[in-house]
């Protein structure tokens, strides 16, 4: 398989829904992709493998979450593992990004669009979890 050096997929994972990124340093450009339902394993696990093929990432970033104050939750440990178990399937290095409220952030940006005129569509928790894998990726793209 060749892979896109600089390149990497993104995930902000949740315990219902997971989203997606991909994330290209040498173009600097990071796109959303999609939403994952989270509640059946094997079919997330059967998405990542396609989305591995489509995009040929070069590492697997996973957007970790921790609590306001920096301390870790229950959530943060779920990421992590989430994330290590991509990396090992895959035979790719895992990159961890802190991601306090991406997921406000995205929201705010949709909403912000939605008042501009710019976004007609009602939001979806889904457009907020591909947003907020965007955003992590973009902070990884600003992290090297």
């Amino acid at each position: 398989m060749t892979t896109n050096h600089g390149s990497a997929l993104t995930f902000d994972f949740g315990e219902r829904r997971i989203g997606v990124a991909f994330a290209n340093r040498a173009t600097g450009s990071a796109v959303a992709l999609k939403t994952l339902p989270a509640r059946d394993a094997a079919a997330v696990d059967r998405d990542i493998v396609a989305l591995i093929e489509e995009w040929k990432p070069a590492t697997i970033v996973i957007g970790v979450p921790y609590n306001i104050d920096g301390t870790e939750s229950r959530l943060t440990a779920l990421a992590r593992s989430f994330g290590s178990g991509i990396g090992q399937r895959h035979g790719l290095p895992v990159d961890e990004i802190d991601e306090r409220l991406t997921s406000a952030e995205a929201r705010m940006m949709l909403e912000d669009q939605r008042r501009t005129g710019r976004r007609r569509r009602k939001i979806r928790r889904e457009d907020v979890d591909s947003l907020a894998a965007r955003l992590i990726a973009e902070t990884w793209l600003r992290d090297d």
